[in-house]
């Protein structure tokens, strides 16, 4: 979701290094890079990303009852 929501925007990890900086989260290219390409972070720093990219608004759909 998140790579989905840099690639729409155009940015690149570089750009979010620099947002996320200007939000007091201080990252490196490479670790914000093995961070994203893993999945391994948590709930509060993908908000704290979506904030720094100018994401308003996030959708999350529950699974159907029907699907097993």
């Amino acid at each position: 979701m998140l790579k989905a929501e840099l690639k729409r925007r155009g940015m690149t990890y570089a750009d979010l290094v620099v947002r996320l900086a200007q939000h007091g989260v201080v990252e490196s290219e490479a670790n914000l890079r093995n961070k994203i390409s893993r999945g391994s972070f948590t709930a509060a720093f993908f908000l704290q990303c979506l904030i720094a990219v100018g994401c308003e608004h996030v959708t999350i759909q529950a699974p159907r009852a029907d699907v097993t």
